[in-house]
């Protein structure tokens, strides 16, 4: 996941909400204290994807998809989530 947490800037939730993709084009969301971008991903168009919506922290939700915390690893980490 991620190797060195001093080499990423942290940020807080009320920062990680205005990357929702519609205050502003980048697509945030945080799983496991861990920000990842997921603008290039075409499931995440409008912020939305399914139920969930992006500049959340979707760690608690993520019991409920039908894939595994792997899905992460396909997208750039951001930051921290503080």
């Amino acid at each position: 996941m991620i190797d060195d947490k001093n080499n990423y800037p942290s940020y807080s939730r009320f920062k990680l909400a205005l990357r929702n993709g519609q205050d502003r084009p980048e697509i945030w969301v945080a799983y496991k204290g861990i920000i990842y971008d997921v603008s290039c991903s075409r499931l995440w168009r409008d912020g939305k994807h399914y139920e969930h919506w992006a500049g959340q922290d979707l760690t608690d939700e993520l019991k409920d998809a039908p894939h595994s915390c792997q899905v992460f690893e396909r997208f750039p980490i951001i930051g921290l989530l503080i």
